[in-house]
């Protein structure tokens, strides 16, 4: 059975790249997103795929997880669109908050997990020692 967790976007993430992808995809932006709230809502369906994966200590309550999306409508594998989201799973309040949304060129060049970290850590200091 699959926990029904609240699906909820940081103003951050509204703020950077969310605004980008929603000025560049238009109304495919808008399925997208409502495909990845429904698809976050089962957010357990989603990690028993290759599309999710826990990064951070999978036995804490709360678990860093980065997962991969296309956008509506293209013809791009979810994997080789490089569009990404890092999203916090709360198990015991059932709430997914979506940390990050991005496309992988959008946190400029060198290694992206260890951008994305950075991005987090800097932007979300309570999640900093879960992100070692």
């Amino acid at each position: 059975m699959s926990t029904n967790y609240e699906v909820e976007i940081e103003p951050f993430a509204e703020r950077y790249y969310i605004k980008t992808f929603a000025k560049k995809y238009k109304k495919a932006w808008d399925f997208t997103l409502s495909a990845l709230i429904r698809e976050f809502k089962s957010f357990d369906v989603i990690l028993e795929k290759t599309i999710a994966e826990e990064i951070s200590d999978k036995n804490l309550d709360v678990v860093i997880c980065k997962t991969e999306f296309k956008i509506s409508g293209t013809q791009e594998s979810r994997h080789s669109s490089g569009n990404r989201c890092i999203v916090a799973k709360y198990k015991k309040i059932n709430k997914i908050r979506v940390l990050l949304v991005y496309h992988k060129n959008n946190l400029g060049g060198g290694n992206e997990t260890s951008n994305w970290k950075k991005f987090i850590k800097n932007n979300y200091p309570e999640y900093k020692d879960l992100l070692q």
